[in-house]
């Protein structure tokens, strides 16, 4: 069976923690998940030396038609948002786009992708130092500024330095099923999947009480999905004005309670369909919606598929 290749581009300045990140999804063997893992090729952007940032170089031959040869092409970061990417860089990113090539960019990496035109009319997202400056500068990109990754279907798109590892563990969950996610998520000792977007990572003052209060009240939401809960019986737990509490959960996640709560419920389905051999409506009971109808309008709307799809797709993929 081939093995999907996944290359990293490496260009001079390189950004270090994005690449870094890269190459921990990708690059490790992982045969305790019992899936053919990725393959992997670091493939430098031009020649001569490649200095990253804190002092270091990273060797990395300049094969340019290794791009030709790629499932995923990674932009982890660009040296300067200002800086055009190389003309040769910018026709074999738009010659893999064309050919059928996933493109993903972490942070400042979407520059590239917007230079070689294949962002137009989509969607997209970068840091939030960087998105007024994203669409000004190519208004035919239809900017998200407040989203940790935008998915596209053939481009990807995240927010910067540590969205990349929300994004990358995304394409993982899109390759293999939310369980192989969460297990490699578990190795990274990161969230299997953050909700809300870039805007709970604006500098915004929360008490330290109302942190503690609501962080206590999420613990007890995901460890109780199927009680009924609303925004005054959330409220009420947390020792919390209604409103209080709406406002501190869209400070912390930038959505609502009852929207998270959802978000949440469709991530234990997902679990579900792939792991237990339940029928659909205890599915439903047991990650809160109540209903068949309830579960499969929520998670089209949030996954894209139907349940039955879904599981048919992702349930015993080892």
């Amino acid at each position: 069976m081939k093995k999907h290749l996944v290359v990293a581009l490496a260009y001079d300045r390189l950004c270090t923690f994005e690449f870094g990140c890269v190459v921990e999804l990708f690059a490790l063997e992982r045969p305790e998940l019992g899936v053919p893992w990725y393959d992997f090729e670091v493939v430098a952007v031009e020649p001569g030396p490649i200095r990253a940032a804190g002092g270091i170089t990273v060797q990395a031959q300049y094969e340019p038609e290794l791009l030709a040869l790629a499932d995923t092409i990674v932009i982890p970061g660009w040296r300067d948002a200002d800086e055009a990417p190389p003309p040769a860089l910018v026709n074999a990113i738009r010659a893999a786009y064309e050919r059928g090539a996933r493109l993903c960019s972490i942070c400042s990496g979407v520059f590239v992708l917007a230079a070689a035109g294949v962002l137009d009319g989509k969607r997209a997202t970068t840091h939030w130092r960087y998105t007024d400056r994203l669409a000004k500068r190519h208004p035919n990109i239809i900017v998200q500024p407040d989203d940790l990754y935008v998915d596209e279907g053939q481009v990807i798109t995240s927010a910067g330095s540590a969205a990349g590892i929300d994004m990358l563990l995304h394409l993982v969950r899109r390759d293999y099923g939310a369980r192989i996610g969460n297990l490699v998520a578990q190795r990274l000792v990161v969230a299997p999947h953050r909700e809300g977007g870039q805007a709970q990572f604006l500098p915004r003052p929360m008490a330290h009480d109302e942190q503690g209060r609501l962080s206590r009240l999420m613990d007890w939401l995901r460890s109780n999905p199927a009680l009924p809960h609303t925004v005054g019986s959330m409220a009420q737990r947390a020792a919390m004005s209604p409103r209080t509490l709406q406002r501190q959960f869209q400070e912390a996640t930038g959505m609502g309670a009852v929207e998270w709560l959802i978000h949440e419920r469709v991530a234990l389905a997902k679990d579900l369909l792939e792991t237990a051999e339940i029928p659909l409506v205890q599915v439903a009971e047991r990650a809160g919606f109540g209903s068949e109808e309830s579960l499969r309008h929520h998670f089209r709307r949030l996954a894209a598929t139907s349940p039955g799809a879904y599981r048919r797709q992702f349930a015993g993929a080892d």
